[in-house]
This record gives C-alpha cells, structure tokens and sequence, in this order.
C-alpha cells in the first residue's frame, strides 16, 4: 500500500476515532458513577441535533458558530440533567434492570416526541461550508471538521482528567464510584454527584451531537442510536470500568472501521463492514473479555 494511502487511512482511522471516544467517555461515565447503561444517552445527542435545527431556523445564522456551540451544549447538559433529575432519581436505588428498562422507555419516549414535532425525516441544517473543507498535505487530504474533532476529544479528555483528579467535587466522584454507600456514610453528596456525572455526559453529548450534524448535515429521529451503539461496543471492548479503556476502545473500533472498510471495498462488500467490525469485536473479547483497558473504579481510570 502507498505511504500516502496510509498516512490518509491513519488520519481518517483518528477522526473516527475520537468521535467514538467522545461517546464512550459519555456511556462510562454514567456506567462508573451509577452502574448504569443509560440506552437514553442517544436521545441527548438526539436534543443536541435538533437544538441545531432550531438554533438555525428560527434565531440566528449558523456562521454565528459560538452562539450555535453553546446553545447546542446548553440544550443537551439541560436534557441530561432533566433525564436524571426525573426518570433516574427515582428508581435510583430499584434493581439495575429497572434502570435499565426505564432508560430503554426515556429513549422511546423521546424518539417519538422528536418524530411528532418535526416528522420521522432527516431535515437539513445548514451550518456553512466549514464542516466541507479540507486542506492537503502532499497527497494527502484532510477534512477541517476532523480535526476540529480530534480537538475536541484531547481537550475534553484532558479536562476531564484534570476536574476528577484536582477538584474536590471530582475526587468525591471518584470515590463515589469506588463505593457508593461508603461515599455516602462519609458524607459525599450522592444527588450532587450524579448530578455532575449527567452535566459532564451532557457536554460530551453536546460535543457529539455537533460533529454528527456536521457529517450529516441534517438532524433526524435516529441520529443518536448508531453513535450509542457503537460508543456502547467501544466502551465494552476498552473496559467497562475504564474512562481511558473507553477512549482505547473508540480508537481501536474507529481504526478497525477504516481498516476494514478500505479492506472490503477492494472486494466490493463495502456494504457489510458492521458485520465484519462486529465479528473483529467478538473475536478480541473471547480472547480479552475483560476489555483492552483494566480498572476497577474512575479513581483507576485516569
């Protein structure tokens, strides 16, 4: 294969990369904090992207891009908060499979709330030309919006470290998920802890929800469940209990996504590239079930 062809794959491979590290680290989050696999963490992706819609139809010009970045962000942290606050909150202490059904009924829930208001088809957003461009180096061509996402992946997982690791808020967070009764009897907030855990999920959502819309250049009903599956299959093959194995995970699956696609087009089956992503899934857990990344508490995962 030609340098350049590699050096194309490779860039492509982190792009893709990080956009699935930046759900990952949304789905581990919650799953460390709560013991939580939050199905509903698509619909606030889904409130991002329609956030944009509206932002873009009814107020502002998209190429005012900080106000669409913060109202985008403002409007998924609000939804998350709103999931914990009144479907979470509640059941929080019931058995996990509780949890887990109620999340699966908020992502319905919600799904059919955007399909009534705005229809069950895509409808365009139209954000510029930005997400379009791209530059070349010698052969090799490289989209501005992927390194806008490479960008913004590093500095959320760089401040994401830094709050658990140097704000008290972030150590009792930490604590709260290497014991959540014991954090309790010690007297650490457990509202204002998950609380937190959702607001940080929301900025990540936010965050994905941008670049989703960027690629897609349109919102829709559904534009939330492919990033959380395959944000879901990251987080399990980095390490469930891993914010850095859900980042491994994500870069591991965004290579493996590449590679085979680039792979199976020579042969023309392009078109069965999830089949075979999910099989080279299957295939490493049986030999690493535990995931790619070990740890048994964020305290371990950062």
């Amino acid at each position: 294969m030609d340098p350049s062809e590699v050096a194309q794959n490779a860039i492509d491979a982190a792009a893709r990369g990080s956009f699935l590290a930046l759900v990952a680290l949304g789905v581990a989050l919650l799953f460390g904090i709560m013991n939580l696999v939050n199905f509903a963490y698509g619909e606030v992706i889904l409130a991002g992207g329609y956030a944009m819609l509206i932002f873009t139809t009814w107020f502002l010009d998209a190429s005012v891009w900080p106000l669409l970045i913060i109202w985008t962000v403002v409007v998924a942290i609000v939804f998350a908060l709103a999931q914990e606050r009144l479907a979470f909150r509640p059941v929080r202490h019931a058995d996990p499979t509780t949890m887990l059904v109620t999340s699966f009924a908020v992502s319905v829930l919600l799904v059919n709330i955007a399909i009534v208001v705005w229809s069950g088809l895509a409808r365009p957003v139209e954000i510029g030309g930005v997400t379009l461009e791209q530059f070349t180096a010698g052969e090799i061509r490289i989209r501005k919006l992927d390194v806008i996402t490479l960008g913004a992946a590093a500095f959320l997982l760089l401040s994401l470290t830094a709050f658990l690791k140097r704000t008290s808020l972030g150590i009792q967070m930490r604590a709260a998920s290497e014991d959540f009764r014991m954090s309790q009897l010690l007297g650490v907030p457990a509202n204002r802890v998950i609380a937190t855990a959702f607001f940080i999920a929301g900025i990540l959502a936010g965050s994905v929800a941008l670049i989703t819309v960027g690629n897609q250049g349109s919102s829709s009903p559904g534009m939330g469940l492919f990033p959380l599956i395959f944000g879901l299959v990251a987080v399990v093959l980095g390490g469930m209990t891993s914010l850095i194995g859900a980042v491994v995970g994500g870069f591991v699956l965004g290579g493996l996504i590449v590679g085979l696609e680039q792979g199976l087009a020579t042969y023309g089956m392009e078109r069965f590239r999830d089949a075979f992503v999910f099989l080279a899934v299957i295939v490493m857990l049986v030999f690493r079930p535990q995931g790619l990344v070990v740890g048994r508490a964020i305290r371990e995962r950062v």
